[in-house]
């Protein structure tokens, strides 16, 4: 009993995954809302003519006038509240429910004011059928939508037992409840198909960034490699200009990191690399630092600085944090544990270079550190920097 009723109440879907392909189309009710009440003002207006100019009838004519301006309150509200794609991700559920029943009355009490009160010989199914295909346009439980489709029907049969003669109900009624059952089942229908293909999208999408991630991430220690750092570096490098602070690229490299898988092996030198990879995440997720593995023993780091000068403190950190790893080193000359050479080029916000000679900057600078005795960091800094600093010291 517990597997029907789950499998009723999530479209055979499952729980989450009903929950997950309905938010992923949730957005989609207030287009509907949208679209269906800029309609249904044009229609409700456009009858308003009829009593006002034909029939004559005030009574008519204020119960089309308020119906169509209800309406068109209702398109105005969600047309000015909702404007972006991105907003309407964020809608309120509860909120998107108020809407549809607003909407819903407002047309029910359209339709048994028509094809009830005013033209009595009209059969009230025929108007119900209009229901059926107003409730198609939206994504809602099955709840939900049975409670409006049951209230519907309901109040159609109680008004049709009070206002009309028995000739006219014995043809009401069973329209009225052949017109709500094939609301409860097409509905249903449509629904499902329409979760499952939201359903189906999430897995393709899923699955194309998981392939995504799979070919922008190096598989030994886990941060991203150089096809990714290249892109991310381009993306630094354009929104730096627009931002008062100091684009930092540095590259990490391992002191005599050869003599070490010559001496421990392989297996020895991957596991260090994965060390220095943790290291780096840490780095990447507490203080916003990018990180990736760019060779087999190079790692790049991107970050921005407010004080051109700080990027020097960074890299000594970074250096710190790699000693303090305590990976026995016996055939280095910078150490007897693992140790790591820096450079980096700081880079002033405004200038236009392309990235091959940034990273030739920084390399340069990398290179002074290994020449200067490994285990340390250099930092270059840009010809603008270097001539506010002598102005500075002058």
């Amino acid at each position: 009993m517990n597997d029907f009723l789950n499998k009723w109440r999530f479209y055979g879907l499952g729980e989450t995954e009903y929950k997950k392909s309905l938010q992923s189309v949730f957005s989609k009710n207030i287009y509907s809302l949208r679209k269906i009440n800029a309609v249904v003002a044009a229609i409700l207006t456009g009858f308003l003519f009829v009593p006002l100019f034909i029939d004559k009838n005030l009574t008519t004519t204020l119960f089309f006038i308020g119906t169509s301006v209800i309406a068109m309150l209702l398109y105005i509200f969600i047309r000015f509240k909702y404007r972006r794609t991105n907003e309407e991700r964020d809608v309120k559920k509860k909120l998107v429910y108020i809407l549809i029943c607003l909407y819903y009355i407002n047309v029910i009490s359209f339709g048994i004011y028509l094809d009830v009160w005013s033209h009595p010989e009209n059969t009230a199914g025929a108007f119900l059928a209009i229901l059926i295909c107003a409730l198609l346009l939206f994504n809602i439980p099955p709840l939900f939508h049975y409670c409006l489709t049951i209230c519907s029907i309901v109040t159609f049969i109680i008004i049709v037992c009070i206002v009309k003669n028995p000739s006219e109900k014995c043809v009401d009624i069973p329209y009225v409840l052949l017109a709500g059952t094939i609301s409860l089942i097409l509905n249903w229908h449509v629904i499902m198909t329409r979760l499952s293909l939201a359903s189906f999208a999430d897995k393709m999408k899923e699955e194309r960034n998981s392939y995504f991630d799979q070919s922008t991430i190096d598989e030994l220690t886990q941060l991203k490699n150089r096809r990714d750092f290249l892109n991310t570096f381009q993306r630094a490098l354009t929104s730096h200009r627009q931002k008062d602070n100091f684009l930092c690229i540095a590259i990490l490299d391992i002191d005599y990191f050869k003599n070490y898988n010559d001496y421990y092996g392989h297996p020895k030198g991957d596991e260090c690399l994965r060390n220095i990879g943790r290291v780096l995440k840490e780095l990447q997720n507490n203080m916003n630092i990018y990180a990736a593995r760019i060779g087999g023993e190079e790692f790049a780091l991107v970050w921005f600085e407010k004080d051109a000068y700080n990027a020097q403190n960074v890299a000594e950190m970074i250096n710190e944090m790699v000693r303090r790893l305590n990976i026995p080193h016996e055939k280095s000359c910078a150490a007897p544990y693992v140790t790591a050479s820096i450079g980096i080029h700081v880079l002033p916000c405004g200038t236009s270079e392309n990235i091959d000679s940034l990273y030739s900057l920084a390399d340069q600078a990398l290179y002074s550190a290994k020449k200067s005795g490994r285990n340390r960091a250099v930092i270059n800094l840009s010809e603008q920097l270097r001539a506010e600093a002598l102005r500075e010291t002058a």
